[in-house]
């Protein structure tokens, strides 16, 4: 009896120890869903999992768990507000402001609006487009699609950095996705409507172009995760993934991601060796906007 009550033991505690890792890894979904009519577009993750996710149209962030997919409306929309780009970075929530021409700063504990900063005040539309935003030294940067310069945030002192070198603004979305080497002294942009990657001197605003084995066109978010820069094409459906050199002078497109959760993903962040994508849905003109808008979860790329 007392063989067989050992046994019996055993044989439980085993089956726990093996079923514990599958139960942890599935309780990370790979699908998060967002509020109907939300019309995110940028996503940025804590530490611990937790992520905020931006609304377009009204500028409402939405904060839930990677690990559960729950999650609430943080931040009310406002008139006059826009979410597009966000950054996290400590505790302050930087969140790009799309064609208001303005950035906010929150607090990622409380949800108040800590600031608002005016970068470029339209007359009309089309004007001015604040995409995306990054954290490095010297304050917070905000890409402009339509004007080129960079807005540097650094306390309350707002600065219009004018973009040159050797990129050329043009028709539709040009500067979009923005991220900082790890020493945060270089910026890397990338430039939608051609496919090019520049680098940005974060001080004078000069660039140079990061010579591709082929274009990343429709190119939005990017990460940077150590030399391999992942770009997410929102419109292909894909993200690609580009190993650098090592003075960022050139890349080389190894792969692209695809998959069955992706419609027209916008921007990305990471957790472990997970990614996450937004998924903005966006339609041609004059077409009804989606009702459904969710998070995609997938992996890094094998070196």
């Amino acid at each position: 009896m007392r063989r067989k009550l050992l046994v019996t033991l055993w044989t439980a505690v085993a089956a726990f120890v093996l079923a514990a890792p599958l139960a942890a890894k599935g309780s990370f979904p790979e699908r998060i869903a967002l509020p109907d009519d939300f019309r995110p577009e940028g996503i940025a993750i804590a530490k611990r999992g937790t992520f905020y996710v931006g609304s377009i149209p009204t500028g409402a962030i939405y904060r839930g768990s990677l690990k559960t997919g729950q999650g609430s409306v943080f931040i009310p929309g406002a008139e006059g507000r826009s979410a597009i780009g966000v950054e996290l970075d400590h505790g302050r929530l930087y969140v790009a402001g799309g064609g208001t021409g303005k950035g906010f700063v929150y607090s990622a504990r409380t949800g108040q609006l800590l600031a608002t900063h005016t970068f470029f005040t339209p007359t009309g539309p089309g004007q001015t487009f604040v995409n995306d935003v990054v954290v490095a030294r010297g304050g917070a940067y905000f890409t402009d699609s339509v004007r080129p310069v960079l807005y540097r945030v650094s306390g309350d002192q707002v600065t219009a950095i004018s973009l040159t070198g050797e990129i050329v603004y043009g028709p539709g979305n040009n500067a979009n996705g923005i991220d900082t080497t790890p020493n945060g002294k270089t910026l890397i942009i990338v430039q939608t409507n051609v496919g090019k990657l520049f680098t940005v001197d974060r001080n004078t605003g000069a660039t140079r172009e990061m010579k591709l084995n082929e274009p990343v066109v429709n190119g939005d978010g990017i990460l940077l995760d150590g030399k391999t820069l992942y770009v997410v094409q929102n419109r292909d459906n894909k993200v690609a993934v580009i190993r650098l050199n090592r003075t960022l002078s050139s890349g080389v497109v190894t792969t692209h991601i695809t998959g069955p959760n992706f419609d027209v993903p916008t921007t990305i962040d990471e957790f472990g060796k997970r990614l996450y994508a937004v998924n903005a849905r966006f339609r041609p003109a004059g077409t009804p906007p989606e009702k459904e808008y969710w998070v995609t979860q997938f992996r890094k790329a094998m070196p």
